[in-house]
């Protein structure tokens, strides 16, 4: 099984924390699109024929396209993929972009997975990220895809704002609970380069987010999830039995995918891609029939690295005989992972290597200290 994730370059507002890559002009919009199906074709044998399980439209906001034009897209990887009939097809959606009308024309696309950004259901923390709806936008959103019948549902929220209280945070997710939305994705705010908050930090104009409020949302939100019967299965993903998203989890267990599109990545088991980050260039590449892409050939120490750093994500952890196996011969990474264990930042639990919920938020140092160099 493999999954397909296509990258949509596109939005209307740049919004303040963001860094992927994205244009606020649609001009190249059918340019892109002919692009990408272009790079499908070309790409066709990336998988050896593995059967498609997943296919997930992220951006950008891929939203902004009609839903004829998801389904020119969509009828490409079915002509030149094998794709299983029972096929979770995940769309990222911003609220102002989805009416019960295009709701119903996706469905009838294929796309049964929305995962909606609302990020907040306060104007304020929308105005302060310069979001492109109001919380009035992304209620209705919800409502209309309730009503339009889609049960696999995720919304996006984001943490640490400095517009955010704590008792707005519980608030937050008492009105996604209200919904009876089963999956959610619960983000901290995190400063980024090349973007307009990374900006407002450097000259002042903002702080850096308070770690205090972080921590103290991040411990709201577990908690308060956890006595709603939600399962913390990787760092920010929350969802009940049955609701995990099966595309993204392929990444943290190391599945392969095949990423199409400016700037999207792909694993096919030995070595990593990624193609051009500039939506001209990548178009331009595709008119001559040539995948802008580059390549790295993972070392095993890359491979172990990574393993790593995806399955200390999550809920499965790692292997305890493939780690043991490969820090023995250093014991500075012994006396490490021995440390952590002491600390209670990891546990051994039936042969597995667990990060604890409470060390997660500050994962990526704990996961550098076990890094090989």
């Amino acid at each position: 099984m493999a999954g397909i994730y296509i990258h949509i370059p596109f939005c209307k507002k740049a919004c303040h924390y963001c860094n992927f890559h994205f244009s606020t002009s649609l001009r190249l919009k059918d340019d892109m699109i002919d692009a990408i199906c272009r790079e499908l074709i070309l790409q066709n044998k990336f998988l050896d024929g593995e059967i498609i399980n997943t296919i997930y439209f992220g951006g950008g906001t891929p939203s902004i396209l009609e839903p004829i034009e998801i389904d020119r897209i969509l009828n490409t990887i079915h002509k030149y993929f094998h794709v299983e009939t029972d096929i979770e097809l995940t769309l990222e959606a911003n609220p102002d972009d989805l009416d019960k009308k295009k709701i119903l024309a996706l469905q009838l696309s294929g796309v049964n997975r929305l995962s909606i950004g609302v990020q907040s259901f306060y104007d304020r923390d929308l105005e302060w990220m310069n979001r492109s709806h109001n919380s009035g936008q992304a209620h209705q959103v919800i409502r209309d895809a309730m009503e339009s019948g889609v049960t696999n549902l995720n919304i996006d929220l984001i943490f640490g704002s400095p517009t955010t209280t704590n008792e707005m945070w519980e608030n937050n997710l008492s009105m996604a609970m209200e919904y009876g939305i089963k999956h959610l994705s619960c983000y901290a705010l995190t400063v980024e380069d090349k973007t307009a908050l990374g900006h407002f930090v450097k000259t002042g104009k903002e702080v850096n987010p308070d770690e205090k409020a972080i921590q103290e949302q991040y411990d709201i939100c577990r908690r308060f999830l956890s006595a709603k019967g939600f399962i913390h299965y990787e760092i920010s993903n929350y969802a009940l039995e049955n609701h995990f998203a099966i595309h993204n989890t392929s990444y943290w267990k190391g599945l392969k995918y095949l990423g199409i599109g400016p700037s999207s990545h792909s694993f096919n088991g030995f070595n990593r891609y990624w193609n051009v980050s500039n939506n001209k260039k990548y178009i331009d590449s595709l008119a001559h029939d040539i995948v802008p892409v580059e390549k790295e050939k993972l070392s095993e120490t890359d491979t172990f690295n990574e393993y790593l750093m995806t399955g200390l994500r999550t809920m499965w952890g790692c292997d305890e005989t493939y780690v043991n196996e490969k820090l023995k011969t250093n014991k500075d990474l012994e006396h490490h992972l021995n440390n952590h264990l002491e600390a209670g930042h990891i546990k051994l639990r039936n042969g597995r290597y667990i990060m604890t919920e409470e060390a997660w938020l500050t994962s990526d140092s704990i996961i550098a200290d076990l890094f090989i160099e």
